[in-house]
């Protein structure tokens, strides 16, 4: 878990990420938004790319200029990017699709909206080969992630950018090669099988849930831009040095709300709990040890067919 250091070429990080941040991703930001209030369109500036540049700077260690057709940093890292920021959400009476600064549906005129807060990292496993790439010869995966700290309380003004590290050369990190695993045998292959005319859905790996917790990443950059839609102030408030051994480093900690009775039922087993008031409200790595992986739902992902005929009936009957 040490990173190697013949590969850090990058120097006066923090400064350039704030730099990057402003200018890759926050300022023409709000020019979508601008052009959004316009067209209608959706303001959403996609963060690939622009992670694959934070990636860069967080790490230390240089593109190899591969455009996601090979190693995504020259010492092998593998990049992948969600943002939660700007994901378009629908109004609950109509369904239309409401941008996210709208406060009321445009077709329809309710403020009943369901906000969208869903994006996840993808990860396509096609053959036995790329499960071997992901899970052995990767020496680090990093997931880079935007989104709403405050969300719950619809306060869309504050943005927050975190990378967090897994590691595949450390015992720390079986069970996200349990995981792809799991998902390449049991649902890939088996999908394949059933039906040869689909491509099976990619991996879904979900911000924040219990497999996710489940897999010790750990937080080695986090900002938060406040007055992000008009005059963004960006503040850096954890920052791991791209040459420090990450060995020692704790990895994040899991909220004992996702945890189901079983899975507390496990825990006071195992380290005398008394009742479920005993066990921590934040579960650590030594703790989420003995954590099973949960079943996951097999099956292809859902495509609903493009229809202009729907759109217009659907916006008929809102209004």
């Amino acid at each position: 878990m040490k990173p190697d250091l013949d590969f850090i070429t990058i120097d006066n990080n923090r400064k350039l990420i704030e730099q990057l941040l402003r200018e890759l991703v926050l300022e023409p930001r709000i020019n979508a938004l601008k052009w959004s209030g316009i067209t209608h369109q959706s303001p959403n500036i996609k963060i690939g790319y622009p992670g694959q540049h934070l990636a860069s700077l967080v790490t230390g260690v240089k593109g190899s200029k591969t455009a996601a057709r090979g190693d995504d940093l020259e010492d092998g890292t593998e990049v992948k990017s969600c943002s939660r920021i700007d994901q378009m959400d629908r109004c609950k009476d109509c369904k239309a699709p409401v941008a996210r600064t709208e406060k009321v549906c445009s077709d329809c005129g309710s403020s009943k909206i369901q906000r969208k807060d869903d994006s996840k990292w993808l990860f396509a496993i096609k053959s036995e080969n790329d499960l071997k790439l992901l899970t052995q010869d990767v020496p680090r995966i990093l997931l880079i992630l935007g989104d709403y700290p405050q969300f719950k309380a619809e306060e869309y003004d504050t943005i927050r950018f975190q990378c967090f590290e897994i590691w595949m050369n450390s015992d720390r990190y079986q069970k996200f090669k349990n995981i792809m695993n799991n998902y390449y045998h049991n649902i890939y292959l088996v999908n394949k099988a059933s039906n040869s005319k689909k491509t099976p859905a990619p991996k879904n790996f979900w911000p924040y849930r219990y497999e996710f917790y489940l897999c010790n990443p750990i937080l080695t950059f986090s900002c938060i831009a406040t007055e992000a839609s008009t005059h963004p102030n960006i503040n850096i408030d954890r920052y791991i040095e791209p040459s420090a051994n990450r060995r020692e480093i704790e990895s994040i900690l899991m909220p004992k709300y996702l945890l189901k009775p079983a899975e507390k039922e496990l825990l006071k087993e195992h380290f005398g709990f008394k009742s479920d008031l005993e066990i921590p409200e934040w579960i650590n790595e030594s703790e989420r040890e003995i954590l099973p992986l949960r079943e996951t739902k097999s099956g292809f992902a859902p495509k609903i067919p493009y229809s202009r005929k729907s759109v217009k009936k659907r916006r008929k009957k809102g209004k």
